[in-house]
């Protein structure tokens, strides 16, 4: 009796046995092998966030076909505890081992969902984008100004409280003024006391923002950035230039980014200032006396009367001698750069060209000439322009 049952045993325990290694067999082919996914997902891995919780969503996502094979997977992998916060996108037919690599490895988060709130002389326009799955490609889903109703598509995501990354694009030439305004129309950001700046202390770029950030804090990604980029140009300036010191510098460039919209030509024309400010003579610049009359605050809207070039303002430069005493907007890098590596060359003069670039010029003689073309391009397309109204 006692032989027969410690045969049954045994073949018991190698049954089991058996049964264990298939187990294992069947688990790590599943762990491996081509997931379920159809089409490519994003998924938010939370902070503090457990491989229970995360398998447990990827399976209801259709992203996995066993949450438990996948925790597993991570324990005898060693990364159950490796899960690093952010969003993902998990590409279709990826197997659990694959899903596992991506988001443990970490690296730049990836959103389904982009608002990006462009700033720019005329105030802020936020436009939502979404991202498609298989392609990476972007498609416009909503877009409005600030200040304007908020449309439906967007203010669902928000109280879905779908992860959206929120990116501020500041562009080159918006004054100070006219980003603080902008910020404080910003729903994504919390605080509405911000000072504003000095003029041209802000770097125009892209910044990646979190919701809930404070304007405050914004600003100073902008102050540290502008910092950083006017004393990396300033270290690597040209030799002989006629500035004292990194704000005439930074006020030289502002006056360039306002003067040209060409990348091509923004050197020509921080020689033209250059050359002036050597022989002392003056910049006269309407965009200077421009921000003497606006301060910054907003578009003048019209051109300048001759009345307002004959005001004395410490920025009109047709009257002082030499550089305003700050920034008139917030130059780019390029614009700073070009202030810093002028052309070289004996131009004193330019006016547009009617291509959207400017005609340049040595002598005042040959800067009439050209004067007097622009002006018969001007009478043509008013002109053309009467025409079209009758």
């Amino acid at each position: 009796m006692a032989r027969h049952f410690a045969a049954n045993f045994v073949n018991l325990l190698i049954l089991m046995l058996l049964g264990a290694g298939a187990a294992i067999y069947w688990g790590q082919a599943e762990f491996g092998k081509t997931g379920p996914l159809e089409a490519s997902i994003f998924i938010e891995i939370p902070r503090g966030g457990s491989i229970r919780g995360v398998s447990e969503d990827l399976a209801q996502k259709g992203a996995i076909s066993n949450a438990m094979v996948m925790r597993l997977g991570a324990k005898y992998s060693a990364k159950a505890h490796k899960l690093k916060f952010g969003n993902y996108e998990i590409p279709a037919g990826a197997s659990m081992e694959e899903i596992l690599e991506i988001v443990t490895k970490g690296g730049r988060s990836v959103f389904r969902y982009v608002a990006s709130y462009r700033i720019n002389i005329n105030g802020a326009t936020l436009v939502l984008a979404e991202r498609s799955a298989n392609t990476g490609g972007m498609q416009e889903v909503a877009r409005f100004k600030a200040g304007d109703d908020i449309p439906a598509a967007y203010s669902d995501l928000i109280a879905a409280r779908t992860p959206i990354n929120y990116r501020v694009t500041v562009a080159e030439g918006v004054t100070s003024w006219q980003i603080v305004s902008a910020l404080k129309q910003a729903d994504f950001l919390s605080g509405d006391d911000a000072t504003v700046p000095a003029e041209g202390a802000l770097a125009p770029d892209s910044y990646d923002i979190k919701r809930g950030r404070t304007q405050d804090e914004v600003l100073d990604l902008m102050l540290k950035a502008q910092v950083r980029i006017l004393a990396e140009e300033w270290d690597a300036r040209a030799a002989g230039l006629p500035l004292a010191n990194m704000g005439e510098a930074l006020t030289l460039a502002s006056i360039v980014e306002k003067e040209t919209g060409v990348s091509s030509e923004r050197e020509e024309v921080a020689a033209v200032f250059v050359n002036r400010l050597h022989k002392r003579m003056k910049l006269q610049t309407d965009p200077t006396v421009i921000y003497g009359l606006t301060e910054g605050k907003g578009v003048l809207g019209r051109g300048l009367r001759r009345s307002e070039l004959l005001k004395k303002t410490k920025y009109n430069t047709y009257i002082i001698p030499a550089l305003p005493p700050t920034p008139i907007a917030n130059p780019g890098r390029a614009a700073i750069h070009a202030a810093l590596h002028p052309n070289v060359s004996n131009n004193l003069f330019f006016v547009a060209d009617g291509t959207g670039g400017h005609a340049f010029a040595e002598t005042l003689v040959t800067h009439n000439r050209n004067v007097a073309a622009w002006r018969k391009i001007e009478a043509k397309k008013r002109k053309e322009a009467k025409k079209k109204k009758n």
